[in-house]
């Protein structure tokens, strides 16, 4: 299915369920809605490596990510396109130091639940989803890429650590296809490519560019 596919289809979801607008995100920002309310204390340690042993499954990631983590508009602004083409990339901290500040951006808490996850249940083929969006313009700057988690359980595709909406797992979903479809209808925004990936240091654009040409019939 091409993009543009998904995109029809996302659109023909969104008016079958009456979803309203008051339902969906703001299409301008990465940023929470609102902060997720929690029903019980993660399971946590002092240590990352403490509360890594503790963990047994994408669950226990995504509940502390639900607790902790506090999102970073200044730096999603300095991860911008604009800002790193005229200054260079950031680096994007590893789960230990993300574990003793948990703030930031999309990238840096998909880089703790993928790699966190790895550590805890390997077995579920963690990886990362590259989204590219249409771009949009934030004080000046163009943001058009977002980063999530996914892994796998009995056959089915599950996705969490969102900065959008932290502590929120979704799934179980057929194929990325699928999840893309209904992502797409809650951003409000359309997708330009997206792609599975084993590292969020590889070329974003080189990603998305392979990912259109895939998608062309």
């Amino acid at each position: 299915m091409t993009v543009r596919s998904l995109l029809v289809a996302a659109v023909l979801g969104v008016l079958a369920s009456g979803l309203s607008l008051a339902q969906r995100a703001d299409p301008a920002s990465d940023a929470p809605e609102q902060k997720a309310a929690v029903a019980a204390p993660p399971k946590e340690a002092p240590t990352y490596a403490a509360s890594a042993a503790m963990w047994r499954s994408a669950e226990d990631v995504n509940d502390w990510i639900g607790a902790r983590f506090e999102y970073d508009m200044q730096r999603a602004i300095r991860l911008s396109e604009t800002q790193r083409n005229n200054a260079g990339p950031l680096p994007i901290p590893a789960p230990e130091a993300f574990f003793g500040a948990p703030r930031g951006v999309c990238v840096d808490l998909s880089r703790f639940a993928v790699e966190t996850l790895r550590t805890v249940d390997p077995a579920s083929k963690p990886a990362y989803v590259m989204i590219e969006f249409a771009p949009v313009s934030i004080a000046g700057n163009t943001l058009r890429r977002h980063w999530l988690a996914t892994f796998e359980r009995d056959g089915r595709h599950y996705f969490f650590a969102d900065s959008k909406r932290p502590g929120h797992l979704a799934g179980p979903y057929g194929s990325v296809g699928e999840f893309v479809v209904d992502y797409a209808a809650y951003r409000g925004r359309e997708v330009i490519a997206f792609r599975v990936v084993e590292t969020y240091e590889r070329r974003t654009r080189t990603m998305a560019a392979k990912q259109s040409r895939a998608d062309r019939p």
